[in-house]
């Protein structure tokens, strides 16, 4: 009796073991690439909006937009969509504030040999428009977006801050395919892609983490942080919809950097525009 016990351990353990190395091939096979794609550049005369306690009262801020593309095998995802495509042509300036557009994602994705068709998901970091500007262009794809920012759109709500309910007309109309997210998401199932949430600067504001082959795991932080100093002091914009909740963002996020010592790339800072490779290169 004790070798048939022995003998079904040792055949469970040999299942699981190879379910393991399985699943941990899979995560090792998985053939993965990520471009940066130019999405708009915005200019503050003062950066005092960014801190509710007027850590960057009088400073000039000259941010960048960026979005990124993600092949996972056959299967290309964008993260985020940038300025509306209308600001090439009509760059807007207002209340100190202005902001431009040299080219459209479908420009960008067509000098890859990409066609919008061929982007099966489109997954926002948040609903502001600087962000979601560029989604009407891919009304095919599938919107991965926290079920708490899903929310704010489905209610058509106008009145909140940064919000263009246009942006979203392909999935509000029915037509489209919308994935509301929980709380963070396995994208493609191998853990290579991982949506995880931060709320703080919407209700649902989420970042992406990217475990690339070769260069390491990413950290984009859509906009949990808009600069390095940001990210230094903690500055809670003054629009943020929860001061409270962005903080524990900031450290559930700092602490995953650490842990996984990570490449953190923030998404509006001129600066780390060299911390990927510039386009048309991509980051393996």
């Amino acid at each position: 009796m004790k070798k048939l016990i022995f003998a079904a351990v040792a055949a469970v353990t040999a299942l699981v073991g190879s379910g393991i190395q399985a699943e941990e091939a899979t995560t090792k096979a998985a053939d993965l690439e990520m471009w940066r794609l130019d999405c708009g550049d915005i200019h503050l005369d003062d950066g005092a909006i960014f801190s509710d306690t007027h850590l960057y009262d009088g400073e000039a801020k000259t941010l960048t937009g960026s979005c990124y593309l993600i092949r996972h095998g056959e299967d290309y995802m964008l993260w985020d969509a940038g300025l509306p495509k209308s600001m090439i042509d009509e760059p807007v300036s207002a209340h100190g504030v202005s902001t431009s557009l040299k080219r459209s994602l479908v420009d960008q994705l067509a000098e890859l040999g990409i066609e919008t068709h061929q982007i099966s998901k489109v997954a926002i970091s948040h609903y502001h428009y600087d962000h979601a500007g560029q989604l009407p262009d891919f009304p095919d794809a599938t919107l991965l977006i926290s079920a708490k920012d899903w929310e704010v759109v489905a209610r058509r709500d106008t009145s909140v801050p940064f919000f263009q309910l246009p942006n979203f007309a392909p999935w509000l109309s029915g037509d489209g395919n919308v994935q509301p997210i929980a709380k963070d998401l396995d994208v493609f199932g191998d853990g290579s892609v991982q949506i995880k949430a931060t709320p703080g600067h919407t209700p649902g504001h989420n970042v992406l983490l990217v475990r690339l082959p070769e260069t390491g795991d990413v950290l984009l932080t859509g906009d949990l942080y808009h600069f390095e100093a940001q990210a230094v002091n903690h500055g809670v914009p003054q629009y943020n919809y929860s001061r409270v909740e962005t903080l524990a963002s900031m450290a559930r996020f700092d602490q995953t950097a650490r842990n996984l010592d990570a490449l953190v790339v923030i998404q509006h800072d001129p600066r780390h525009l060299g911390r990927l490779p510039a386009f048309p290169e991509s980051a393996r």
